[in-house]
């Protein structure tokens, strides 16, 4: 056994098989045999992984049961058992069939709407953000107009704005944003969207939108419904646990998703669908998933109150706080403790973004970047 991997068990014994309330906090870690069996806790393995935004539970046990039952099916090419989750996916969000496209995962729908609707000109955004999308469409000869998030660290709408011309295809949003889990005030995104969309496609990754704090706040589908450019992203990979399994979907008004169904490349697979539909029904779950996340978040942020470090108010499932260290040498000071944490996010070189974990992986985070950095 490693030193890693000896220390990492000899701390996870110490814990037991239930945690106690954490102080003032008021979190109760513990998680019965029937939620175990039911929610599937990832267990505890070195290194912990706590840097890629992952759900710690699931697939849930209605998931995979499904799952299995399509192993029947798996002989079959997917697009003949697609119409039940797509019709389950419209109803969901309110609009018709043939306003959803299907993607293996929302990064899929990303790529094929970069290549879509940004070739042959410019698609603006702002970093730090999921880069997925400007990446893959830089490869193929789009250019890439960045804008710096504002001093809040907010999405810099106005600048956006200013800089959109003939040249731009696209405005790519990311609301709450990956890394800084932050929400646009709902009032200026709908105003915005309305506008920009009416000169260059505006897609809305919307990945963790499930996870928004704030009540009764809208997605940009509702502009969608009223026929403007705009393109909504949805997951299965946060909430619903899904993230190995690849699915996702995109809604856009019928011109719009034609065009987007057209360039899709990896389709979706029997288990796939079989999943999502199980996970579109398993209302337990997925409450469960937010109630975990808010813990573990309550957790995160005790710590760096004690630690006096600065961090953002999260809509996601990650946190991303001010660690002033440089990421890249807090990164390997980790791993080195047993935890994988978030990558380097420029220009906030000394930002850290942690995911939320099961509590127990949570709990011995805390307690290695306390040694850390207190």
């Amino acid at each position: 056994m490693s030193g890693i991997s000896r220390r990492l068990w000899l701390k996870k014994a110490s814990l037991g098989t239930g945690l106690a309330a954490l102080g003032t906090t008021g979190v109760i870690s513990s998680l019965s045999a029937e939620e175990v069996r039911r929610f599937n806790p990832r267990s505890i393995a070195s290194p912990i992984r706590l840097g890629s935004n992952e759900n710690p539970y699931g697939p849930s046990e209605s998931m995979r049961k499904a799952m299995t039952k399509g192993f029947d099916n798996g002989c079959r090419y997917p697009w003949g058992y697609n119409a039940d989750l797509v019709k389950m996916i419209a109803e969901k969000e309110g609009v018709p069939e043939d306003h959803v496209v299907l993607v293996a995962g929302s990064t899929e729908g990303l790529k094929i709407a970069g290549i879509t609707f940004g070739s042959g000109g410019e698609i603006i955004s702002c970093s730090p953000t999921f880069l997925t999308m400007m990446n893959y469409a830089e490869v193929w000869g789009t250019d890439i107009n960045w804008v710096p998030l504002n001093k809040d660290l907010d999405f810099d709408l106005e600048e956006i704005e200013k800089r959109v011309s003939y040249k731009t295809k696209m405005v790519f949003l990311c609301n709450p944003n990956n890394p800084t889990g932050k929400l646009l005030p709902a009032n200026q995104v709908v105003d915005f969207c309305k506008t920009v969309s009416k000169q260059a496609v505006v897609f809305s990754d919307e990945a963790y939108y499930d996870y928004i704090k704030e009540p009764n706040y809208p997605s940009m589908v509702e502009l969608v419904k009223e026929g403007y450019d705009v393109i909504v992203s949805r997951t299965f990979s946060k909430v619903y646990g899904l993230a190995g399994i690849r699915m996702g979907y995109l809604i856009a008004k019928p011109e719009l998703a034609k065009m987007l169904s057209d360039r899709v490349v990896a389709n979706t697979n029997i288990m796939a669908i079989e999943a999502s539909k199980a996970a579109l029904l398993d209302t337990d779950f997925y409450n469960f998933s937010l109630q975990k996340t808010n813990e573990a978040k309550a957790l995160l942020t005790h710590t760096l109150n004690e630690l006096k470090l600065p961090y953002l108010d999260s809509h996601a499932n990650f946190i991303f706080f001010q660690s002033g260290r440089t990421i890249k040498e807090l990164n390997k000071v980790m791993y080195d403790k047993g935890f994988i944490i978030g990558r380097p996010f420029e220009p906030l070189t000394d930002w850290c973004r942690i995911s939320t974990g099961t509590i127990e992986e949570v709990k011995l985070y805390n307690q290695a970047i306390t040694e850390v950095l207190g």
